[in-house]
């Protein structure tokens, strides 16, 4: 009989044996792809303004590395773009901090105000407003948000607030506007110029985006425009530059993504432990089964194997447990407007760890056959 085939069959007929391990190995990889499900989704909120546009170029003040961070840029900028033959649209997009002041019992809320061109075809936030919606911020200090905010400020649909110390109201929300750190709320870049309360600059913006024609490389037309304006007071990044910069910041300039990463050395080691305990008790229930086949000519190798084989099994179901559990949880979260966005990437990383965490836990399990003896079998 095959490796294969004896540890097939051993876990087929004492499958009550190693479902504690299959089982830590399923909870350890349901721990490690909820992690990565949450730590993207948070991080993506870092990006949302470029994820959620249709920008191809962003172009703002030189060395940002994500939105908050943005400051005023020259209003030549616009030219600049505007110049470029591959550039079809280019539109001013402003973000500034702002106080929201609503019903008393919610105090002061700080949040970021995004002044955007409410035109149909408008680039910022396309793939969250859509037209419809984005019409209404022609109204003055009309305001958009995100439908998951609207308890955070206290206020419903329709209902008016102080932002900035203006009177501003809130005439539509929607999802998919969500911010990392605060609050988004969007608005007309009229409406944003009002609210802006620094006087020295009330109508330069942070940013200006850019669409390009089809077919147009955003990383040719990046060089293209850098060259050309060599005295530049901006930067220009492509779309997956900005969305790459402003993830990788929040998660390693804050420390943030170091405590993902710790966490995940931890659930490694946690379930790491306890597999292999699992394992080293199921494979020492059936020492003396083990011993009969060293007797009969099994070397300790091809014994050695065939703990290993069980080890990828339980962890090959682990991995299938884990992640029907951690669909339904991750639909779950997405009702709830958690942030949550996982991608093949993340979850081959995933499979891998838990992999791992198997193999692992076999190999120290093979210790418990390690100075076998068919001496055992007078026991």
């Amino acid at each position: 009989m095959s490796v294969v085939a004896l540890a097939s069959k051993t876990l087929f007929y004492e499958w009550r044996k190693f479902l504690p391990a299959a089982l830590a190995v399923a909870f350890s990889g349901l721990l490690l792809l909820m992690q990565a499900a949450l730590m993207f989704g948070i991080f993506d909120s870092a990006s949302v303004y470029v994820n959620k546009s249709a920008a191809d170029l962003w172009a703002g003040y030189p060395g940002t590395q994500t939105i908050e961070l943005g400051r005023p840029i020259p209003r030549d900028t616009e030219m600049a773009l505007r110049m470029d033959p591959d550039v079809v649209r280019v539109e001013p997009f402003d973000w500034i901090d702002g106080d929201w002041r609503g019903p008393a019992s919610h105090g002061s809320v700080s949040v970021f105000i995004s002044g955007i061109d409410p035109a149909p075809d408008g680039l910022m936030f396309a793939h969250a407003i859509p037209a419809a919606m984005r019409a209404l911020l022609y109204e003055p200090d009309s305001v958009i948000v995100d439908a998951a905010d609207l308890s955070k400020l206290g206020l419903p649909i329709g209902s008016s607030a102080t932002l900035n110390g203006h009177r501003v109201r809130i005439v539509a929300a929607c999802n998919g506007l969500r911010a990392l750190g605060g609050v988004n709320i969007v608005s007309s870049i009229a409406t944003a110029r009002r609210l802006n309360t620094d006087s020295g600059n009330p109508d330069r913006v942070a940013y200006y985006v850019a669409k390009l024609r089809p077919g147009a490389k955003p990383e040719v037309v990046r060089d293209r425009i850098e060259t050309a304006w060599p005295q530049r007071h901006f930067t220009v990044w492509t779309r997956a530059e900005f969305a790459h910069t402003a993830a990788t910041y929040w998660m390693f300039e804050t420390g943030a993504g170091l405590g993902f990463v710790f966490f995940t050395f931890i659930v490694f080691l946690v379930g790491t432990v306890i597999t292999s305990q699992t394992l080293m008790a199921a494979v020492a229930s059936h020492v003396r089964e083990y011993a009969m086949l060293n007797a009969l000519g099994a070397g300790h190798g091809a014994l050695r194997r065939v703990v290993l084989e069980q080890a990828l099994i339980v962890g090959g179901f682990g991995i299938v447990a884990g992640a029907a559990v951690c669909a339904a949880l991750i639909a779950l979260a997405h009702s709830q407007n958690v942030p949550i966005a996982f991608d093949a990437s993340a979850a081959l990383g995933c499979g891998a760890l838990v992999l791992a965490i198997a193999l692992v836990s076999g190999a120290m399990a093979v210790r418990t056959i390690a100075h076998l003896e068919p001496a055992n079998l007078l026991r």
